[in-house]
């Protein structure tokens, strides 16, 4: 009796188990289509914008490093998803290598160097990209700046934090 009740549980656990990940799967499979929005991907970019910030003031060239990674990829998935948008005339791969490329790779040069002044300069060209960009394609309303504090509360941007 044990033994069957036992066995009983395993089958139906087993089951359980099962049919939870088949409906797992199915629901992957109808939202692995899930594009993000190009406000979704800037609004994330701004974020990253922020953090860079923060990282590079500390001096933490590992986190500024890895946001300006995290800035690419953000850039690659707009360019990827969105290659135009509403009534901007050129391409947004085109806009994002014109405005983009060159202050990201100086940045990049700056944190591998650990040069603060090179990082400040670069990360206002950076700022000044992203203007100049949105100004290019209408969206000059949204407006990029230093941020004057940190929103980031839970995060920790010196390297001895």
């Amino acid at each position: 009796m044990k033994s069957s009740f036992f066995s009983f549980g395993l089958v139906l656990g087993a089951v359980t188990l099962l049919t939870a990940c088949t409906g797992y799967h199915q629901y992957a499979k109808e939202h692995d289509h899930y594009i993000p929005g190009l406000g979704e991907i800037m609004a994330q970019s701004a974020d990253r914008h922020a953090k860079l910030w923060f990282a590079g003031l500390a001096r933490n060239w590992e986190l500024a490093a890895y946001e300006v990674d995290e800035l690419r990829e953000g850039f690659e998935d707009a360019a990827k998803y969105h290659r135009t948008h509403k009534q901007i005339k050129q391409p947004i791969p085109e806009l994002i290598s014109q405005y983009m490329d060159q202050p990201l790779a100086g940045l990049e040069e700056a944190i591998k160097d650990n040069d603060s002044r090179a990082f400040t300069n670069n990360y206002d060209s950076l700022t000044e990209g992203c203007n100049a960009c949105h100004q290019a394609t209408e969206f000059g309303f949204n407006r990029v700046t230093h941020p004057s504090f940190n929103p980031f509360a839970n995060q920790a941007f010196g390297t001895s934090n």
